[in-house]
């Protein structure tokens, strides 16, 4: 007997698949990503600037780690946070770019379940990462202006491999749950993820049972370490900018200014898109699909790329470094 076929649709075109996959399996084998669903025929002009960007995010990170690594005098916390916000980079960009690619180049929508629960944690777990060494990095910053007789007593290397360590277990524990979950639940309606990664909500909300422990609990971990962290963002740039103000030259404020700006550059890139991503998901209905993916690959693609490129344009030392780099093997 032929199988009968549904049909889906997804954005604005069909997708068709067999009544097989509508029966119930706790487990799917695969899932199929779509991409940026509607905006199919132009995904090898979209993958372009995908590409570049990756590019330039993995070679603008591994540069900010060789030249922390090279230079004696960037052995200091700030630097360290910084290499630890590179390797979160560079892993947060491979996490989803050669799947997206593949999916833009060569159409390979196809991705394994425990694969699937894989790349959702890694995502999740690692955005959680990042917000926490913008934490750790307000602090670095905050007790090197408003303290800095007292910097180096501080933060110590002992005290920072600690806030290291502290916000890497946070965001892998947290984050720990969503995977757990989501391989319990039954899958009966389609293996079909409308989007070009694997996103909590995008998986959860296939199966054919109550997720509202899933939605609930990533709803509250999102919104309160969210606030958590910028709250402390904010009281610690709050301290600093009164600082800032009372140091008796104007040369002397924009300088320690100028240091700040990077900073506050970086974690405005990073939360601005991410709530507007993580808004849209959860309460713009009205919102097109195709606008709503392309924001949250944005989200996850544009902050690996500019970081390095801002601390490397505003960051003295590194700058410094860069172009005695450049000169020296200009020389030769």
């Amino acid at each position: 007997m032929h199988e009968t076929q549904l049909l889906l649709r997804v954005g604005h075109l069909p997708y068709f698949m067999s009544d097989s996959n509508t029966t119930d399996f706790t487990n799917p084998s695969t899932f199929l990503l779509l991409g940026i669903p509607g905006l199919e025929a132009t995904h090898i002009w979209i993958s372009i600037p995908f590409c570049i960007m990756y590019i330039l995010s993995i070679l603008g990170n591994i540069a900010i780690l060789f030249i922390v690594k090279r230079e004696p005098s960037l052995h200091e916390p700030m630097y360290y946070f910084l290499c630890m916000l590179a390797i979160t980079d560079l892993v947060l960009s491979t996490s989803i770019q050669p799947k997206m690619l593949s999916i833009f180049w060569f159409n390979s929508r196809e991705i394994s379940f425990s694969a699937c629960l894989t790349q959702m944690y890694f995502i999740h777990s690692f955005t959680t990462i990042e917000s926490g060494i913008f934490v750790a990095m307000a602090l670095d910053r905050y007790v090197a202006i408003c303290h800095p007789l007292r910097h180096s007593t501080i933060l110590t290397n002992p005290v920072v491999a600690k806030i290291s360590l502290a916000v890497v277990l946070r965001g892998g524990v947290l984050v720990f749950p969503h995977p757990f979950l989501a391989r319990r639940y039954p899958y009966c309606r389609t293996n079909i993820i409308p989007h070009s990664y694997c996103e909590h909500i995008a998986i959860v909300k296939l199966a054919c049972a109550d997720i509202q422990v899933s939605s609930y609990y990533s709803l509250s971990v999102a919104f309160l370490l969210t606030c958590l962290d910028v709250f402390s963002i904010a009281v610690s740039y709050t301290q600093i900018l009164r600082a800032i103000f009372c140091l008796p030259s104007k040369d002397a404020r924009l300088k320690t200014f100028g240091t700040c700006s990077s900073h506050l550059c970086v974690i405005l890139a990073f939360y601005i898109p991410g709530l507007f991503s993580f808004l849209t998901h959860r309460f713009g209905q009205n919102v097109a699909l195709h606008f709503h993916i392309l924001m949250a690959n944005i989200y996850l693609l544009v902050a690996p790329m500019i970081n390095p490129i801002i601390y490397g344009v505003r960051t003295k030392q590194i700058r410094d470094r860069i172009l005695r780099l450049f000169s020296h093997q200009g020389s030769f």
